[in-house]
């Protein structure tokens, strides 16, 4: 594959107003994916734009959609939509691609464009690669005027929408007080309403945009408020989302952070997997649970698009990590927060169980972390002794814990990870094992 030039592994990030988040280059990407799309669909196209609630938001939207206007593609705008809702909107409007204006759980200033095609999966690399290509050749390409230029419309109707498709998934929650985070973010408005109209007693947080407090001191990267109002106050659980609402952490009655090691195990349980997919960060514990339960555990590189690649390649549908980001490719093609946060509650009530017991009932097994430096880091992966010290090391652990051996990406480090249930345990195999690493990095 060609190396990526603005594109990463989700969109295009940077700091709003720097490059390569400028008006004038975002309107120039607006008219190479507008190029790009109108010619895959064989003639007119649709884009559909939908953001969070970042400042900047306002900026980029209106220069995308200058940009896709211009070679004639029609844009929708749908205005504050989690991104799972963007891709939803995307497959029922039908239109030809979706884009969502979000960083995530970044902080205010940054922002990002990211892509979902016709199916509301992220765009193919080839075609993001395509859209790239195509970015330093617009101004060469034949102008298009009058009545062929593209239109912008404001569909009012997607919040609706996207909220109706969520209540189908919504279990009856009479009778349950939840505390919800909507991290200032993108679903300030829906989540409250999806879980009042499921029939609980809902107190919502963090439900005033400003355009400059997404995310600040709250959302599901900054619990502590949330933890401290159930702990304190007489709530069943508490549900925090990020920035853009794909992805969504619990905490339980007695201020327990329930991440999607917890979820994975519920989920998997309630819907009888018989396997699940989760990154090389997932807690053994999980791993050795599912096991004794005859679910397998596949393991993929971090990150949601890896999940997503081997959730599709192996025919699965459950699978995520630890920060919450959960996809259930049977309901929906992307992760979301919200809807998790249903299917949990839904898996919870088929089991007849709290939060608090599935808490209790996944212990973390302890995990240490010894960071090596080396003079090559390329070079030890291949090293021979490495090798038989990994070896050694699994053998000692004898399935019940596990160790991990992968480079920094940013200095010369290899960083030595051991996983198991008994602490002085894991602390002998890592350092052990980082002795070796030492030994053999060290420069000669």
């Amino acid at each position: 594959m060609s190396e990526r030039k603005y594109f990463g592994t989700d969109g295009v990030r940077s700091v709003a107003g720097q490059a390569p988040l400028t008006a004038d280059w975002v309107m120039k990407l607006g008219a190479a994916a507008g190029e790009v799309l109108k010619r895959q669909a064989g003639g007119r196209a649709s884009v559909v734009i939908g953001k969070d609630t970042r400042q900047s938001g306002d900026m980029l939207e209106a220069a995308l959609a200058a940009g896709l206007t211009s070679r004639g593609v029609g844009v929708i705008h749908l205005g504050v939509l989690p991104t799972p809702g963007v891709s939803y909107l995307t497959r029922r409007l039908d239109a030809t691609a979706g884009v969502v204006i979000s960083a995530s759980h970044n902080p205010a200033a940054d922002n990002g464009i990211k892509f979902f095609g016709f199916d509301g999966e992220k765009l193919l690399d080839a075609t993001e690669l395509e859209i790239e290509g195509m970015i330093d050749e617009v101004g060469s390409l034949p102008p298009i005027t009058g009545t062929d230029l593209g239109s912008v419309t404001n569909y009012t109707e997607a919040e609706r929408i996207y909220l109706n498709f969520l209540r189908q998934y919504a279990p009856d929650l009479s009778g349950l007080k939840i505390a919800l985070d909507c991290a200032n973010g993108a679903a300030y408005r829906i989540a409250p309403k999806v879980f009042q109209a499921a029939g609980a007693d809902v107190f919502a947080i963090y439900t005033t945009p400003d355009g400059r407090n997404i995310n600040r001191g709250c959302g599901s990267t900054h619990m502590d408020h949330l933890r401290l109002i159930v702990a304190e106050g007489d709530y069943d659980l508490g549900i925090a989302f990020d920035g853009d609402a794909d992805r969504a952490l619990f905490v339980d009655s007695r201020g327990n952070v329930i991440h999607g090691d917890h979820m994975l195990l519920l989920n998997a349980r309630a819907r009888k997997e018989e396997s699940v997919v989760a990154t090389i960060m997932t807690n053994m514990a999980l791993e050795v649970r599912l096991r004794s339960e005859g679910i397998a555990l596949e393991r993929t590189a971090v990150g949601d698009r890896y999940v997503h690649e081997r959730l599709k390649s192996k025919g699965l549908d459950l699978g995520g990590e630890q920060s919450g980001h959960v996809l259930f490719l049977d309901v929906s093609p992307t992760g979301d927060g919200v809807l998790t946060a249903l299917l949990t509650l839904a898996s919870m009530k088929t089991l007849n169980t709290t939060l608090d017991a599935l808490h209790d009932d996944l212990v973390m097994f302890p995990q240490t972390l010894i960071n090596v430096p080396v003079a090559d880091k390329k070079a030890i992966a291949g090293d021979g002794r490495v090798q038989a010290a990994v070896s050694e090391a699994e053998a000692a652990l004898s399935g019940r814990g596990r160790v991990n051996l992968r480079p920094s990406g940013t200095e010369n480090l290899i960083r030595v990870m051991v996983e198991g249930p008994d602490h002085a345990e894991i602390m002998d195999v890592a350092e052990r094992l980082a002795g070796v690493v030492r030994e053999r990095g060290s420069a000669g």
